[in-house]
């Protein structure tokens, strides 16, 4: 009860501020730095200007507010998977999702398409999403005309508008249900990839299925970017093995239902792999290998592991499929690491790590990160604390207020 009162005046503490501090030191924290500093109890951090400028147990620090966290769990925010978060709001409702090219023009494949431009940082999920403790997300373009969707990156879930961070990356289907898309094979992905990948040789003027801004854009993520494949059958996961090596590509396999059947060849291909910790029960054809230990054997076998979700609406559920992957034999520290560090890793972006010298991405833990009952009691984002209050406590506030004279749907309690 003691510690659980202290996280309450906490948070509340930290939201009456709602300022940047230019010197707050918390004490008494369990920080799980995810770092070569490990966990460190009863460990008190100083953090000025949004960075961290010192760690260690029971520091002599001056500071403008002082925190005891009472023991707490300390993590970096998390990692809320791929996501359209920022680029829909409801999906029935066409003007309010952006996140796919459903009618290419010219009849080319657009990879220049970038769903960056459509970005808003006011949309409801961005703050639904942060109270959770998740602090960024891999913006992802989905749904196209062809198998190539388009162009995102990582974005961090601050409310900024300029948030993007680390490659360009590229999200490609090669999965039976966008088969569709291409002629009703999914050979005919492989058969349209291998033709852009033909047109970076041709002559400008003679491309085949590129326009003259994606052949540029190829060129650069051939070097320097991520190309992200949807996929979940193991055949399909073997063709994106063959294709990244015969292109040198940085690649990630998302989905990966059937993955731990080709633990080994990923591990040695250098391919990451993004999974639905909750995938069990076959989905589709696509997914008749699917089982809840994918992630342990994956990891066992040096696979590099994230975590997604599978729904932009329930990007929540990443702490839960993670859970789920260490009750099924995950390493826990590989766990937490896939879903705080490592995905900015993989997309370079920036260390995430709590360190003296980075960016103070942090969430206050009501107890174990990966336990379900567990909750994010503040969240504190490059110094600045976060306000908790959503559209939904909003509403909730509004609209089920303690009235006993109401009846029982009406009231709270």
């Amino acid at each position: 009860m003691r510690i659980y009162m202290s996280i309450v005046w906490i948070a509340l503490a930290l939201q009456s501020s709602n300022v940047f501090a230019e010197r707050l030191l918390m004490k008494n924290a369990t920080l799980m730095t995810m770092g070569a500093e490990g966990t460190l109890e009863g460990a008190d951090l100083l953090i000025e200007d949004g960075e961290i400028r010192a760690m260690g147990i029971d520091l002599q620090a001056t500071a403008d507010t002082v925190i005891d966290v009472a023991g707490a769990t300390v993590t970096p925010t998390l990692f809320a998977g791929a996501t359209a978060i920022g680029l829909v709001e409801v999906n029935a409702v066409k003007e309010s999702v952006d996140s796919s090219l459903n009618n290419s023009p010219l009849g080319k494949v657009h990879i220049e398409f970038d769903v960056r431009d459509a970005y808003s940082p006011h949309s409801s999920l961005v703050g639904i999403t942060r109270v959770e403790g998740y602090g960024y997300s891999l913006l992802m373009a989905n749904g196209a005309e062809y198998s190539v969707s388009g162009i995102g990156s990582l974005v961090e879930l601050d409310g900024r508008f300029d948030s993007f961070s680390g490659n360009d990356t590229l999200f490609i289907d090669v999965d039976g249900y966008s088969s569709g898309k291409v002629g009703g094979s999914r050979a005919a992905h492989w058969m349209l990839l291998e033709g852009m990948m033909s047109d970076l040789d041709r002559r400008p003027d003679s491309q085949e299925y590129l326009t003259q801004a994606g052949r540029k854009q190829l060129k650069e993520l051939r070097s320097e970017g991520v190309f992200v494949f949807a996929a979940n059958r193991a055949a399909d996961i073997k063709q994106v093995i063959n294709f990244t090596e015969k292109h040198r590509l940085s690649s990630v396999v998302i989905g990966a239902r059937e993955a731990w059947m080709l633990a080994s060849q990923l591990a040695d291909s250098g391919i990451a792999v993004m999974v639905n910790g909750l995938d069990n029960l076959p989905a589709d054809f696509d997914s008749l290998g699917s089982r809840l230990d994918n992630a342990a054997i994956l990891n066992d076998t040096g696979v590099t592991v994230m975590f997604t979700s599978g729904g932009t609406h329930n990007a929540r559920k990443v702490r839960q499929g993670a859970g789920t992957a260490v009750a099924y034999g995950m390493n826990y520290m590989s766990a937490l690491r896939a879903m705080t560090v490592v995905p900015s890793q993989i997309f370079g972006g920036r260390d995430r790590a709590i360190k003296v010298g980075n960016s103070t991405d942090l969430v206050v833990w009501s107890g174990d990160p990966l336990e379900i009952t567990s909750h994010a009691t503040a969240v504190i984002m490059a110094g600045q604390v976060t306000s908790m209050e959503t559209r939904q406590s909003k509403l909730l506030e509004r609209y089920l207020p303690e009235k006993p004279s109401l009846g029982r749907a009406y009231i709270n309690r």
